[in-house]
């Protein structure tokens, strides 16, 4: 790092050079890195002078943004980073990595804060290491490391540039001037290559592929849960309707496009993908051969590949929690809300119920039978056995015990039950 620097330095002349821009926008994730590492690789496939990182960014992933700045430091190429509206939390770091930075007017860096999925600030673990690494990236590139604590700790104070204690730095483009973590100010991309010393330079400039696009969408940390949850979701709802139909087509897609994303942003190899289907496929075939053990080892499997396939463990792990507590909720909402107002679950969930009304009967009442006379062919203790002209019946005594060969009334008839009373001579 550093060595075209060192022979191209600001104000030379360098004509026909090649100079890579490269967009850094967005959330900073896995799939960020999969794109930009591509970038630096044709970069230096080409033997280019320099890469410009267009950065606008409001920050993401700490080690996606761990991964990205290594892969900075890591390249021979002068890496520059454009802080083209603003560089914060990971975007601040990616960019202190680079070999120089300059910034627009109105443009901001730092407020580098580590939180969770929660939005809440993240353990003392995870402080320490961010607090570390930016530091550190301060450290290798010249710079003042105590802007870069501040950016990262509101213990330290710095209330000359509006961050005293319990607030985060946020360099301003004048402030990042004076602190020299901004190497100067340029009001648009072709004044920085021309502050760069570089004269009718070859401009390549490298776009994000629709593969690469589409993977970043998919790997983001909102969107992961709302796949496995529809995933999760849609596969139950095709157990429980017959056939194939949109349930289980729903379910499948946004699965496939989990583990595509993760593919394509270089998550996820074959592997992960082999071990879902062999797990599905045990799943299915509990159905056909219980006993559980076939079960149980797909689910694991499957849990197990969408582990493999994920950058980070914890963020995974709580995803997959986010996605059952959505698919339970949803579940019951479709059942108990939805069931019987919209037409398309009425097809999947069991609605009917047999009823008297409707002209369904568990057994029939024989009301014919009240204030029939018969006689006991067994006690009644207090069931037995009666003979009403030539039929047998079973019935219950009002009372208590009736000796056999008596008297007896009918006196009600509830289904299958019959009830009958002695009749006193």
């Amino acid at each position: 790092m550093g060595f075209v620097f060192s022979l191209f330095p600001v104000g030379t002349s360098a004509q026909g050079e090649t100079i890579y821009v490269v967009p850094v926008e967005k959330t900073v994730e896995k799939g960020l890195f999969a794109f930009l590492e591509r970038a630096v690789s044709e970069a230096e496939a080409d033997g280019a002078s320099a890469i410009i990182f267009d950065v606008n960014t409001p920050g993401g992933a700490v080690d996606a943004a761990g991964e990205i700045g290594k892969l900075f430091t890591t390249t021979d190429i002068r890496t520059i980073a454009f802080v083209n509206k603003q560089a914060l939390s990971a975007g601040a770091f990616i960019s202190l990595n680079a070999d120089e930075i300059y910034m627009v007017p109105g443009a901001v860096m730092g407020s580098a804060a580590v939180i969770d999925q929660s939005g809440n600030a993240a353990d003392k673990k995870a402080q320490s290491y961010w607090l570390a690494a930016m530091k550190s990236a301060a450290e290798e590139s010249g710079r003042d490391p105590l802007y870069a604590e501040a950016m990262a700790n509101d213990e330290v104070d710095l209330p000359e540039y509006g961050a005293g204690k319990g607030e985060l730095l946020t360099l301003t483009t004048d402030q990042a001037l004076e602190v020299g973590y901004s190497d100067g100010t340029v009001s648009n991309l072709d004044h920085l290559i021309e502050t760069l010393g570089y004269q009718d330079p070859v401009i390549k400039n490298v776009e994000e592929s629709f593969a690469e696009k589409l993977a970043r969408f998919i790997t983001h940390p909102v969107v992961v849960p709302i796949l496995l949850s529809i995933g999760s979701l849609g596969l139950v709802l095709e157990l429980y309707s017959p056939g194939f139909g949109i349930p289980g087509f729903m379910g499948i897609s946004s699965l496939l496009l989990f583990f595509y994303g993760h593919l394509v942003a270089g998550l996820a190899g074959y592997e992960a993908i082999i071990l879902f289907v062999i797990g599905l496929g045990l799943i299915i075939l509990e159905l056909f051969v219980p006993g559980g053990i076939a079960g149980i080892i797909g689910f694991i499997a499957v849990i197990g590949s969408f582990f493999l396939a994920s950058g980070n463990i914890v963020h995974m792990g709580i995803s997959l929690l986010i996605a059952l507590i959505l698919s339970v909720l949803v579940s019951i909402l479709m059942v108990k809300v939805l069931g019987k107002k919209v037409k398309f679950f009425r097809k999947i969930i069991l609605t009917d119920s047999t009823s008297t009304d409707s002209g369904y009967v568990s057994n029939k009442t024989r009301n014919d039978l009240v204030g029939v006379e018969g006689v006991t062919i067994t006690a009644l203790r207090p069931a037995g056995t009666v003979k009403v002209g030539d039929e047998r019946l079973d019935v219950v005594s009002e009372g208590g015990f009736i000796q056999k060969d008596k008297k007896v009334k009918i006196v009600k008839a509830e289904g299958s039950r019959i009830v009958v009373r002695e009749i006193i001579e």
